[in-house]
This record gives C-alpha cells, structure tokens and sequence, in this order.
C-alpha cells in the first residue's frame, strides 16, 4: 500500500504558482497605496465636516437655568448701582487673592467681562488683586462666582513656588530659574523669586507689571471631586469674600 501510494505521488505532475509580471505588481501596489490615502482623506474630510455641523443638545432646565442667572445678576447689578455699598480700602490689607469655585453659564455680559479682566477664565483658577475701590467694585460685581481673601505671606510664598508660571509669548514658563525673572522684571529692580515674591505681597509699585507677567494659578481638585461634585462643593463653601480663611483654601487646593 505505501509503495503504490508513492508511485501515485509521483506520477501526480506538481502544481506551477502563476508568475506575475514585476510591472504589474508595481502598479497594483501603487494602486493599493493610492486607495489608502484616498480612503483616509475621506475619513478626515468627513470628520472636518462633521466637526463644523456638530448639533449641541441643550436641555430645557439648562435655558431655565441661564435664564434665572442672568436674570439674578441684572437684579443684583441694578441694587448695587442704587446703593452702593462699602468701597473703602481696608488699611490693614491691600492684597486678595480670587479664586473662580462657581460656572458662569449663562451669567450677564458684565460679569463675564470682568471675569475676563481678572483672567479667570476656567475654574478653579486664581489671581492676585490688589486691593482699590475699582477692584473692590469688580469683585462685588463676580461675588457669587468666585471666593477671596487676604492671603498671608506663606499662602503667596507657596503658590508662586509651587505653581507659579510665567508668561512670555503666550507661552507658560515654570519659574526655575531666577535669570528668566531678572530678564524680563529686572529694569523693576525684580531680579528673583524672592523680590518677586516681596512687590506681590506687598502690592508694591510694579505689582501690575508682575502679576501680567505671571501666568494665573491654575489650582488643583481633588480626584473625589467628579465622583462627588455636590459634597466637593460643600467642602469649597460658598463663593464671597472669606478674609483670612482664604488661606485655608489655598491650603486645600494647592
């Protein structure tokens, strides 16, 4: 049996593989190539198109909502330019720091512009300010969305040390090095982290020129905050002047 299978083995002729000519290969490579990239453009047209038209879906509490704040804050505006309230400069303190804890979806233009003018443009980010009857104005005006305080000199130390960033070209520099400082603060007489420092908790005479040159302190949430948004917020308390309790904030997020 196995030699007569071994002869039918043999006698069975072996199967040639058609050759195909190089030319040919070549093309349909160049033609595979080409369908990818055609396929891919496609993909990204697509997306781009999808991107421009994208529809947002908007529930109805979210309007009645922005409608109430809005509304809400042109009540409060009107009632503090009939009676405006107390805009002296306290003596003991002349620096805050604010810090935006609340959204503003939906709120006025003018509270939206003043935000904007204390550069607190996402939450949880916070600024020196240094302490007039304009800046008083302003941060009665973004009461209800932002916290502040009068910070002590360990607070300022910690955040500038900790999360201070400069800006140079729109760009965001950490503060390693004292030679970035004295480049571009040093015709103020500001040449390190510690005279930078000093002209901030001092609200000395270059404090605007060295707060535009920092970045704003982008603070930190604790990760407990998206699994519990409500019992987070309760831990922030609520928006408004804090005093000295401020710092307790700063603590919390930095």
């Amino acid at each position: 049996m196995r030699g007569s299978a071994g002869k039918m083995a043999e006698e069975e002729p072996r199967r040639r593989i058609p050759l195909v000519p190089e030319n040919l290969l070549k093309k349909r490579k160049a033609y595979q190539a080409i369908k990818a990239t055609q396929a891919k453009q496609a993909l990204l047209n697509k997306r781009k198109h999808q991107k421009g038209k994208q529809i947002q879906f908007k529930r109805l509490e979210a309007f009645v909502r922005d409608s109430w704040r809005k509304h809400r804050d042109d009540v409060r505006l009107r009632r503090m330019e009939q009676r405006p309230g107390q805009t002296d400069v306290p003596q003991e303190h002349k620096l805050a720091f604010v810090v935006r804890i609340v959204d503003i979806n939906g709120v006025s233009r003018r509270v939206k512009r003043v935000i904007e003018l204390l550069r607190l443009t996402k939450n949880f980010t916070g600024t020196f300010v240094k302490l007039n009857p304009l800046s008083l104005k302003m941060l009665r005006i973004v009461e209800p969305y932002v916290a502040w305080g009068h910070p002590n000199l360990k607070s300022v130390r910690e955040l500038i040390l900790k999360r201070g960033q400069a800006k140079i070209k729109k760009k965001r520099l950490p503060l390693t090095d004292n030679m970035l400082i004295e480049e571009h603060l040093g015709c103020y007489g500001i040449i390190c982290l510690e005279d930078l420092i000093h002209e901030i908790y001092s609200a000395g005479k270059y404090f605007k020129k060295v707060t535009n040159f920092l970045w704003p302190f982008h603070l930190s949430v604790a990760r407990h905050a998206s699994r519990n948004k409500v019992g987070f917020l309760k831990e922030m308390g609520k928006p408004g002047c804090r005093g000295e309790a401020i710092n307790q904030l700063i603590r919390q997020l930095n």
